[in-house]
């Protein structure tokens, strides 16, 4: 039986060692490649064209929703799975939504990660069941509104991550070499976006429920 190709994008070298020894280990997988970098994903997926990617939707240079988009173009043929902490039900369908076949968190099992990937190797789309349950739960809450993250920019996701690093927007604009004005500009869209009053509403909204965009 030909093995199901592997490619691992995660910022943690330790994650990346622990399911390439787990899927390396079970003789239906291979990894061919790992990395921690967004942009060496692209490259190693175009280069390697894996059966299945699994990306870590937190990534730098850029994230993992754009090196989605660019693996898509690149390499159609290899079926990507998000991968993340974060179990807000809007990142799933953002993933989903530019291409991803798959959405699991890292608070998953071996079992189901692997479940994932046979699931989507075979064409099907698979959502791990804590996104599942939390669906369940945002359906029953009746008046509940989830923050419209779907309408994020790529960059206004990293800005966020930035914010919650505890940069303030002078040093966003060094580090993403932008002007102070167009960090604000971006500021105000994301409170917008979310339908945020102010700054101290984002602090509080990046500490409950976006810890890990």
């Amino acid at each position: 039986m030909e093995k199901i190709s592997v490619l691992i994008a995660d910022d943690h070298k330790l994650i990346r060692e622990t399911w390439s020894f787990i899927l390396n280990n079970d003789p239906r997988f291979i990894v061919v490649a790992d990395c921690g970098d967004s942009d060496q994903a692209v490259e190693l997926a175009k280069s390697k064209k894996p059966q299945i990617v699994l990306m870590d939707i937190n990534m730098a240079p850029a994230s993992g929703f754009e090196a989605t988009e660019k693996i898509r173009k690149l390499s159609p043929a290899s079926k990507i799975i998000g991968i993340s902490m974060h179990t807000q039900p809007a990142y799933a369908k953002k993933m989903l939504q530019i291409g991803a076949r798959g959405y699991v968190t890292k608070n998953s099992s071996k079992e189901e990660m692997i479940e994932a990937i046979l699931e989507v190797h075979s064409g099907n789309k698979y959502i791990c069941d804590e996104i599942k349950n939390n669906i369940s739960e945002l359906v029953l809450e009746e008046n509940r509104e989830m923050p419209n993250v779907n309408a994020l920019t790529d960059r206004e996701i990293q800005i966020i991550n930035l914010i919650k690093e505890g940069q303030s927007s002078k040093e966003i604009a060094v580090n993403l070499k932008i002007s102070l004005k167009t960090v604000e500009v971006h500021r105000h869209n994301i409170l917008k976006k979310l339908k945020l009053k102010n700054s101290a509403s984002l602090v509080n909204f990046i500490n409950s429920v976006a810890t890990n965009i």
